[in-house]
């Protein structure tokens, strides 16, 4: 899952956290010839080639959108011979392949690291290792981030652009309303529940929220399963085992199932989405839930949230195993694009996406755009590449941030701390779905059987996997 915009997973960024980033096989440059250098150089596109992209924000986005725009003229002057046309698609694994079919799916288009195997395994993405290699930091690239966009052999079909973790969001004037302090969330699942309880207590409002519906359920099933020390999945590769019904996840259905009836800290609503739990807590009705760290740009240019009340921390980590889900974005290119078509798509995902993480004039140039449309800038990421590089792009733009960075110092300063852990291996989105009937039998049905429910989903999980 991803949190703004897609949801997505990510294959291994536990060690990017920790490693200085590896050098790449220079091999892959040895079998090179002239006329195959320049892959995002005019040399090597056709005299006139036109592209589609994907993720334009909707005019609804207003500042987000005029920033796109804004770096789409930018390109076209650096390179006259493309031509970009801007698409509002974004991923939806439900109308993908039929997009695809049809013709009308963009060149590139981002989709979620828990997808990468299963569309390349498809060839439902182009093969772009000749173009990535190219790139002048290619090899910078952590290889356990850039292994969530390649095949057995290491070709490349994808560009990963951005990572971020799991977090707790809260609503700092409910949290003052509550009498509880917004600058000491709580640090332990004990806490979160006794915290929630009183927000709903003192203000009438829902202490505490978990999404539910259209695989998000799962998502955050799995995230809280990973706090508590739990893995829905243990192996990689063909050698997977399915491990749904497992004591972290009944100990989290449990805990949900106990602040929804017991303690009636959750409000009546318990129908929500990536969307709809977004939209109510901007809107004031929520005092805590789980959401990708980056969720505050939405939050600003989808739901118009007042920044003083918005506060970001880590979430609480109980056993030896305990480790935040971790996820992030991959960009990649239509399976029957030209050679000139990849090539031009290559070069954008260089100069839009990664420009701005490895250049400091790009990454300026991009800050500042943003922040003369609106649009946030700053918001908590984590590293594509190493923990160095990205503090180094946080100081490139330090003087354009206009988030409530202190507001957030919580997550940001602990984030890194963290054991990252990647999303179910296989059939990931498939388990999400199979999960959010669990968390709305729990949180519906005060007499629901939780060890059945997990027992039942184990089993068809199981046999999702068995059959991939």
């Amino acid at each position: 899952m991803t949190s703004t915009r897609i949801r997505m997973g990510v294959a291994a960024l536990v060690v990017t956290l920790g490693l200085a980033a590896c050098g790449g096989d220079d091999s892959a440059d040895d079998t090179k010839t002239d006329d195959d250098a320049g892959a995002t150089d005019e040399s090597n596109v056709d005299d006139e080639v036109t592209i589609s992209v994907s993720n334009l924000p909707p005019a609804t986005e207003e500042g987000d959108r005029q920033a796109f725009l804004a770096r789409v003229d930018e390109f076209e002057t650096a390179y006259p011979h493309i031509t970009i046309e801007p698409s509002e698609y974004e991923w939806d694994v439900t109308t993908f392949a039929a997009q695809l079919a049809g013709g009308t799916l963009p060149t590139t288009f981002q989709f979620p690291f828990t997808d990468g195997g299963s569309l390349i395994a498809r060839g439902q993405v182009a093969d772009i290792t000749d173009e990535v290699r190219q790139l002048p930091y290619a090899d910078d690239v952590n290889p356990s981030v850039l292994e969530v966009a390649q095949d057995d052999t290491g070709s490349i079909f994808g560009v990963p652009i951005a990572a971020y973790g799991i977090g707790l969001h809260y609503n700092r004037e409910l949290f003052a309303e509550a009498g509880l302090d917004p600058d000491q969330p709580p640090t332990t699942w004990d806490e979160v529940r006794e915290y929630a309880r009183t927000i709903a207590e003192e203000t009438g409002q829902a202490g505490y929220a978990q999404m539910t519906q259209n695989n998000t359920g799962g998502w955050m099933l799995t995230t809280l399963t990973y706090s508590l020390g739990g893995r829905m999945q243990e192996g990689a590769g063909d050698d997977v085992t399915v491990t749904v019904d497992n004591p972290a996840t009944a100990r989290g259905l449990e805990m949900l199932k106990t602040m929804r009836w017991d303690d009636q800290s959750m409000g009546d609503n318990i129908l929500f989405d990536w969307g709809t739990i977004n939209q109510a807590f901007a809107a004031g009705q929520i005092g805590m839930y789980m959401g990708g760290s980056d969720v505050y740009n939405s939050l600003v240019t989808e739901n118009n949230i007042d920044p003083d009340s918005y506060g970001l921390t880590v979430l609480p980590l109980n056993g030896a195993d305990a480790g935040v889900l971790g996820g992030g974005t991959i960009v990649g290119v239509r399976p029957d694009a030209s050679a000139a078509e990849r090539a031009a798509a290559v070069a954008w995902i260089d100069f839009y996406y990664m420009a701005k993480l490895t250049d400091e004039d790009a990454a300026v140039a991009d800050a500042q755009t943003l922040a003369d449309s609106g649009a946030p800038v700053g918001t908590p990421a984590l590293p594509v590449f190493d923990a160095d590089q990205l503090a180094r792009s946080d100081a490139w733009v330090a003087d354009y941030v206009n988030v409530p960075l202190e507001q957030m110092r919580f997550f940001k300063d602990n984030i890194l701390d963290q054991p990252l852990v990647p999303e179910p291996p296989v059939r990931g989105q498939e388990l999400y779905a199979e999960l959010d009937a669990v968390v709305q039998a729990v949180l519906t049905d005060k007499n629901a059987d939780i060890a059945q429910l997990l027992a039942n989903a184990d089993a068809n999980v199981t046999a999702l996997v068995e059959s991939n």
